[in-house]
């Protein structure tokens, strides 16, 4: 402990002597003597914040960014329903990505695709809540809302400027950071036109690294495309939690490519940029249920059986075609459990 304290007091005065003598070594110190006390000065400069600041501040290290997927396999299993083929990919993408930091060659790119309600923003808040210390609050967590930050389609050019000048930006402050676009079937068409290059491998001739970056598009693009899938799928004696990842991604990616929205005929998808394509899928009464649960709970509730079929009856519509599958999802619970329990 003696010798730590030691060696902190050594290299915080080492600093601050670099610090004030930098400007005048070209008059006073030979350039040797200058190198090596720069030298000496960036090494104790680099102990001192990881000693100090970053203790008490956000850094992009590991103590910020510790990646826990362990945690998000562990909490998307506990609050995630009804999405079996999610929470075994995304997990395993995840863990993929971080445990390989060294060895990739381009950012992870996944696309979220699914009615409202079916979990695409609790997952994703989820994610980051596992990766990054401070969750979705982290300054290397960057989140875009369609309607909000890109409503007008004739400023498509601006957007791609302000996108492009926030992704070199944010990564070159810190390599690992998350960017999350959501309502991109609400954004205009074009919009990733220049994301598609700074996300695809051998990006930045600077030196900038993306490789370590995830991005995340969140889309209600192809709900119905999934739902009505699944439901044959479903009625062809295939189980819910038989059905595969691959018998959806084709299916989202040719989707999201032609239907109107910031995906639409965008390189992103035409040079294959994107990695995995994740279906949402619809959610049953028994998933809804769940969800309900979960909603008392939070409430310090027990579940009580006779709200949730009351509110199951009177406020949750299901798709007329397959009879089965929730339109709204989850998506409404919170304020139908608040109001019948107060």
């Amino acid at each position: 402990m003696h010798s730590n304290r030691i060696r902190t007091l050594y290299f915080n005065f080492l600093y601050i002597f670099i610090i004030l003598c930098y400007t005048d070594c070209a008059n006073g110190i030979e350039p040797f003597t200058a190198t090596l006390a720069v030298g000496m000065g960036a090494a104790g400069y680099g102990f001192f914040k990881d000693q100090t600041y970053c203790r008490f501040y956000e850094c992009c290290d590991e103590r910020s960014i510790p990646g826990l997927t362990r945690s998000l396999e562990y909490n998307l299993q506990q609050h995630v329903y009804g999405q079996h083929l999610v929470n075994r990919h995304i997990v395993q993408a995840m863990s993929a990505h971080f445990n390989n930091l060294g060895k990739s060659r381009k950012p992870l790119v996944i696309s979220f695709h699914g009615q409202p309600g079916t979990g695409k923003n609790f997952v994703a808040e989820h994610i980051a809540k596992a990766l990054y210390t401070r969750g979705s609050e982290s300054k290397f967590v960057h989140k875009f809302l369609g309607r909000a930050d890109f409503p007008e389609a004739k400023l498509v050019d601006t957007y791609k400027r302000q996108i492009n000048d926030v992704v070199r930006t944010s990564l070159s402050n810190c390599p690992r950071s998350l960017f999350i676009f959501d309502e991109v079937d609400k954004m205009p068409s074009g919009i990733f036109e220049t994301l598609a290059s700074l996300a695809d491998y051998n990006a930045f001739a600077d030196g900038t690294d993306n490789t370590k970056a995830i991005f995340i598009f969140l889309s209600n693009t192809a709900g119905v495309h999934i739902s009505d899938h699944l439901g044959t799928l479903m009625k062809g004696g295939k189980l819910r939690e038989e059905t595969r990842l691959s018998d959806f991604e084709p299916l989202l990616q040719k989707a999201a490519y032609n239907i109107e929205g910031g995906l639409q005929k965008t390189s992103l998808i035409e040079s294959h940029v994107i990695d995995h394509y994740m279906p949402f899928l619809p959610l049953e009464k028994s998933h809804v249920m769940k969800c309900l649960e979960a909603e008392f709970r939070r409430w310090n509730r027990l579940p009580d059986k006779a709200i949730m079929d009351e509110i199951i009856r009177t406020s949750i519509i299901f798709d007329p075609k397959h009879g089965i599958f929730s339109i709204s999802g989850c998506k409404t619970l919170e304020k139908k459990v608040a109001m019948a329990i107060n």
